[in-house]
């Protein structure tokens, strides 16, 4: 599964740097994170890097957009092919 963020978001600012796949931009209101590029940090790192810098606890699973391991693996894969 992608990662989403909920509207707690308070802008704190400190997801985006960590996000190893640029996966987080700031939306019209609160950060958002593009389901297309997020990978739960799979081939970077072995947890989710903005689910453990976030203060707040605002950033779970996406149940729109559900992967597996696998494809999670195969995305991150076509992220670094394409540079």
């Amino acid at each position: 599964m992608a990662l989403f963020i909920t509207d707690e978001c308070i802008n704190c600012d400190v997801c985006e740097p960590v996000c190893p796949n640029d996966a987080i931009y700031q939306g019209e209101e609160i950060y958002e994170i593009d389901p297309s590029r997020c990978t739960e940090c799979v081939g970077h790192f072995d947890e989710p890097q903005c689910q453990d810098i976030c203060p707040i606890d605002c950033i779970p699973l996406d149940p729109n957009h559900l992967e597996t391991p696998e494809e999670l693996q195969q995305k991150y894969e076509q992220l670094i092919a394409s540079g």
